[in-house]
């Protein structure tokens, strides 16, 4: 691009350096055709001059005017001789002479048509007439006017060494008045075409510079000021890998930062830690952002050295975590985990070698965080642990590729045995055809934008289900997911869209989260309530139970964990903790749901202690279609 607009640049300064040379070259060429041709005239009027002098100075010996006055017939007699001089190119042939007080009056006047009669005054620039008759040397009056008359011949007639008139011969430069005139159309036409080239030029530079611009915003995260995943999509089709190696970073903990601070300190610490991580890279390594907090970074690496990448993303670490980021008074410390594939050449395609650095990253957050693992230095047998979790890249690549699904499983009414609603459960479908159970994913996209993306799909497949059933299904949310701002707002957004299915809505939410609500959390629980969705806390009964929680939030439901469930029908502990906890939801008109029922004893029990709804694989197990009510 940049290359492109040089050459613009060259090809606009030659054009117009070509057009104005050009032009002046035709204005020289006429100044000096003008000027011979000019010469000419004035040659010949000299010649015309000198005849015309002769013969007054014959017929007249003295005292030009007296004589002229008297003798009519010699004035009739000199002025046909001066008619006879005129024609198209010397227009105006005359003799005026000075009165008494220094006024130019007509002597003789050769014209036909508007005629100066003797004695009549004739207003003259005196200065350079007063010249021509003081010194008693011709002169030249021009003029500037080309539609007028252009020059006069002024000469002194002379009797007796005493100026006694001057011969005036005008003259219209016909022939260079019709060269300028012939040559002007051609300026114009050089003119027009430097305005029409320079206007065309002047809009390919524009549109060069906005075709530039244009790419480059398309290719750069606008925040962070580095690569996008548009340029990655582009640098995949023609990088060789072999002269790379691949790095992938993330931000730990970035979710509480957003969470704690807001989103603005947020993006101040993005944007920073884009910078931190430039001033550790050369400028033939390449930083794009690949997700929310993450970046992904191709290290040149053409001479092979190894452990280069590492180097550099030991210094990244380093550099980042004794950084302490300020905003808005806030003193902010914060880590980054990397994970790197330093030889991605060994890889089939780049995406592979961009999953293996992924793979590593991954185990940097499991081990930890704050490490930077390098797969050349791993050792498979610490990477055993985590061979059945999905990584990553796996979960986007599913999500976007449409393999993440919901199973549902009935919630039966304690009094009459019958579905009444569901509890969607997320799935995720491998490359085989596989059901992956979340515990596999959804630890490792918690605090990242996949897991906002999974949220919004889920939430879209249950809408559906609700618009097609007309059945209640509910969803599991974590409490940090009503404070996230990202979360909350597609949240909102969705119910936006569905405000008739709405109703339809239940959110469960874990109870040991819950217990830390505050002002915000219920003022966003409140918001979501005013759709009518139910609100429902999941697990209920397990960890530090706090009943102060029925004080702050507006709860509809809460889900009995199941370890009290399930071990009702043989500890008698169980029973009255859940018998107890029954009685109070009473009391307190909220609904409950004895989850984990697994047998008929533990029904029939849960049944007598007054259990609202039920749930269980000795009921139902989740399944990927809702059954009929």
């Amino acid at each position: 691009m940049k290359h492109l607009l040089k050459i613009y640049v060259t090809i606009f300064l030659f054009i117009i350096g070509s057009i104005v040379y050009l032009y002046f070259s035709i204005d020289n060429t006429q100044n000096k055709l003008s000027k011979n041709v000019s010469s000419l005239f004035i040659t010949k009027a000299e010649e015309f001059a000198k005849n015309i002098k002769g013969k007054i100075e014959n017929e007249v010996q003295s005292d030009i005017v007296t004589t002229l006055r008297q003798n009519t017939q010699l004035r009739e007699k000199l002025e046909t001789m001066l008619y006879a001089v005129t024609t198209d190119s010397y227009k105006y042939v005359y003799v005026l002479y000075k009165d008494k007080n220094g006024e130019y009056r007509y002597l003789l006047d050769g014209s036909t048509q508007d005629k100066g009669e003797f004695g009549e005054k004739l207003n003259v620039d005196s200065q350079q007439w007063d010249k021509v008759f003081t010194t008693q040397k011709s002169d030249l009056l021009v003029q500037d006017k080309l539609d007028s008359l252009w020059v006069t011949y002024l000469s002194p007639i002379v009797l007796k060494d005493k100026t006694e008139a001057i011969l005036a011969i005008d003259f219209s430069p016909e022939l260079p008045n019709n060269v300028k005139k012939a040559l002007k159309p051609l300026k114009n036409i050089f003119i027009y075409i430097f305005i029409s080239i320079f206007l065309i030029l002047l809009l390919l530079l524009y549109q060069t510079i906005l075709n530039i611009r244009t790419k480059k915003d398309s290719i750069t995260d606008q925040l962070t000021e580095v690569y996008n995943r548009n340029y990655l999509r582009d640098l995949l089709k023609t990088i060789n890998i072999n002269h790379y190696q691949i790095m992938m970073l993330d931000i730990d903990y970035f979710k509480k930062v957003n969470d704690s601070y807001g989103h603005k300190t947020g993006d101040y610490v993005l944007k920073n830690v884009a910078s931190r991580i430039k001033k550790e890279i050369r400028e033939q390594d390449i930083l794009i952002r690949f997700g929310g907090e993450e970046f992904l970074l191709f290290i040149y690496n053409k001479g092979a050295i190894t452990k280069q990448a590492y180097n550099i993303g030991e210094r990244i670490k380093q550099g980042i975590s004794d950084t302490k980021f300020l905003y808005d008074d806030n003193s902010i410390y914060i880590t980054i985990s990397i994970g790197i594939s330093a030889t991605p050449g060994h890889f089939k395609t780049i995406t592979e070698a961009i999953k293996a650095a992924d793979s590593m990253l991954y185990i940097a957050k499991t081990e930890g965080r704050n490490q930077v693992i390098c797969d050349n230095q791993w050792d498979s047998k610490r990477s055993k642990n985590s061979e059945n979790i999905f990584h990553i890249a796996e979960i986007k690549e599913a999500i976007e590729e449409d393999r993440l699904l919901c199973y549902y499983q009935p919630i039966f009414s304690a009094k009459s045995h019958a579905i009444c609603k569901y509890e969607a459960l997320v799935r995720l479908v491998d490359k085989e055809g596989k059901i992956v159970l979340p515990w596999r994913f959804i630890e490792t996209i918690l605090h990242t934008n996949i897991y906002i993306q999974m949220t919004k799909k889920i939430l879209d497949i249950v809408f559906k289900n609700i618009a097609k059933h007309k059945v209640e299904i509910s969803v599991n949310l974590n409490f940090s997911d009503i404070l996230n701002q990202d979360t909350f707002a597609l949240i909102i957004s969705e119910l936006e869209e569905n405000t008739e299915l709405a109703s339809w809505l239940t959110i469960e939410l874990l109870e040991y989260e819950v217990l830390e609500a505050g002002e915000s959390f219920t003022k966003n629980i409140n918001q979501i309530r005013a759709y009518g969705v139910k609100i429902a806390i999941d697990d209920f009964g397990t960890g530090f139970a706090n009943y102060t929680v029925f004080h702050t939030l507006p709860i509809d439901i809460i889900k009995i964990d199941g370890s009290l469930i399930k071990n009702i029908d043989t500890s008698e502990v169980s029973k009255k903790i859940v018998k107890s906890l029954l009685l109070l939801m009473q009391e307190l008109e909220i609904e409950t749901v004895a989850e984990f029922v697994h047998s008929q004893e533990v029904l029939d029990i849960v049944t007598d202690l007054g259990a609202t709804y039920l749930q269980g694989f000795h009921l139902a197990e989740p399944m990927p279609d809702l059954l009929k009510i």
